[in-house]
């Protein structure tokens, strides 16, 4: 069963406050018409028929810390044998938990991380929870298989440190090519980053980061995994700066996507 679950969180985010307000906003552009249900491959992706629709995850306080252990235990409560869980942020601080809770749940998962940074940081503004972090919390942990990141196009030299420290293989944009699709390994969670695709095809975001994927791109390479799928999330939507629901569209379009190749 596939489950999708809002997380509207953004403490963490170390720029702009908005991606909290995602989740609902995404859910609507299903409901108001201007798009159908369908993927590209001809399945129908809609609640009730290719997932569930868990609804959000509720935030009584916005400590990071809380924040974290809340949204790990309710993975670890929605995971149990058979589910895999499209979480919806939210900033990208929301993966830590998320893909530690994956972690124990499967041994020896690899992650393909798709997104304007490498979110490496060890130590970012006081807090370890940043959203500019969580994969260095990760592999601190050393719980997962591999790392692969790809259309990182801002790399900072303690960055390029800590890729190497925890030998993480990153398909930076200035060299980007698809070899690395076939090298992937399984069973493998997605993180996408909205940010991931160049600004002028999605608006809506914290970072506008020039240079990136176009959206058919980054659909290419979802479609074009070959290996399972059990679990991903979409984050760093911001509604506060979109254009006309654009960016909304897009992510839309990627959560569809994303559940038909979990389907699989």
């Amino acid at each position: 069963m596939i489950k999708l679950i809002g997380i509207p969180y953004d403490a963490n985010s170390s720029f702009l406050r908005g991606p909290a307000l995602a989740p609902q906003r995404i859910r609507l552009i299903g409901t108001e018409g201007s798009a159908n249900s369908f993927s590209e491959n001809g399945s129908e992706i809609s609640p009730g028929k290719s997932h569930v629709d868990l609804g959000d995850i509720t935030f009584t306080d916005q400590d990071a810390h809380k924040a974290y252990l809340n949204i790990k235990n309710r993975i670890l409560q929605e995971l149990n044998p058979g589910s895999k869980i499209l979480s919806v942020g939210g900033d990208h601080s929301i993966s830590y938990p998320v893909i530690e809770a994956y972690a124990e749940r499967f041994k020896n998962i690899h992650v393909l991380h798709l997104d304007a940074h490498a979110d490496l940081y060890d130590n970012f503004d006081n807090n370890p929870y940043s959203h500019a972090s969580p994969f260095a919390r990760l592999m601190e942990k050393g719980i997962l298989g591999s790392l692969t990141q790809v259309g990182i196009r801002s790399l900072t030299t303690h960055q390029r440190a800590q890729a190497n420290r925890f030998g993480v293989r990153i398909i930076e944009m200035n060299r980007f090519s698809l070899d690395f699709i076939s090298t992937l390994q399984g069973p493998l969670y997605v993180s996408i980053d909205l940010d991931v695709l160049d600004p002028a095809h999605v608006p809506g975001i914290s970072h506008h980061e020039p240079g990136g994927l176009p959206t058919r791109g980054l659909l290419h390479i979802l479609q074009s995994i070959h290996v399972p799928v059990i679990g991903a999330d979409i984050v760093e939507y911001n509604p506060t700066r979109d254009i006309h629901d654009m960016t909304a569209m897009v992510a839309y379009k990627i959560c569809k996507e994303m559940i038909a190749k979990m389907s699989e």
